[in-house]
């Protein structure tokens, strides 16, 4: 039982102190600005629509819902290698091996979910499911484009969803640190 707690407290503290880290610093601003991109409409790399300019003709272009995929992608692939690299390293400083299995569960379910709150449109179906559609077209923030237009704007830094989406990721790293200590600690369990 200490055995299992101890590791359950190592894995909450580490799953939870490098969330943020991992989810902003580690980020690319390419990334955190295109991963929620979608629809049919095709896009130049850096997400500006065709047609918006004309010095690209010839450029590659992509459909805004596959770059957005594809920045959430590389998103929570250098986050879950972050959180992985951490709990093998600090658990391995404090003598103690965790069974890949056990670690493999617990990343994907931080992965997986990552992936799924981060392209926004889940995220948003879920706040206004649970009532808290008026926070979050109440705590909106103000940005100023290079022009000087200000325009309101629903995600990210300063905003109810980004609060709501930090939440649940924490959320979601107990249940990921539950299910890795139960199945690194059960019987039979390599260690």
């Amino acid at each position: 039982m200490t055995h299992r707690l101890a590791l359950l407290g190592v894995l909450l503290g580490l799953f939870d102190g490098l969330h943020p880290t991992l989810d902003q610093w580690a980020q690319s601003s390419t990334d955190a600005r295109l991963k929620s991109l979608r629809g049919a409409h095709l896009v130049y790399r850096d997400g500006t629509p065709v047609g918006e300019t004309d010095h690209r003709a010839g450029r590659r272009t992509t459909t805004a819902s596959a770059l957005g995929r594809r920045s959430v992608a590389r998103h929570v692939a250098t986050y879950t290698a972050g959180q992985v690299a951490g709990a093998v390293a600090a658990t391995r400083l404090l003598g103690y091996r965790i069974p890949g299995r056990a670690l493999v569960v617990g990343a994907a379910i931080n992965a997986g979910t990552h992936l799924v709150i981060d392209r926004r449109d889940p995220l948003l179906w879920l706040a206004r499911a649970t009532g808290k559609g008026g926070y979050v077209e109440h705590c909106t923030a103000a940005r100023v484009g290079p022009d000087g237009t200000v325009r309101a704007e629903i995600s990210g830094p300063g905003t109810a969803l980004l609060e709501l989406d930090q939440a649940l990721h924490r959320g979601i790293g107990v249940v990921a640190a539950v299910a890795t200590t139960w199945l690194a600690t059960r019987r039979g369990a390599r260690t």
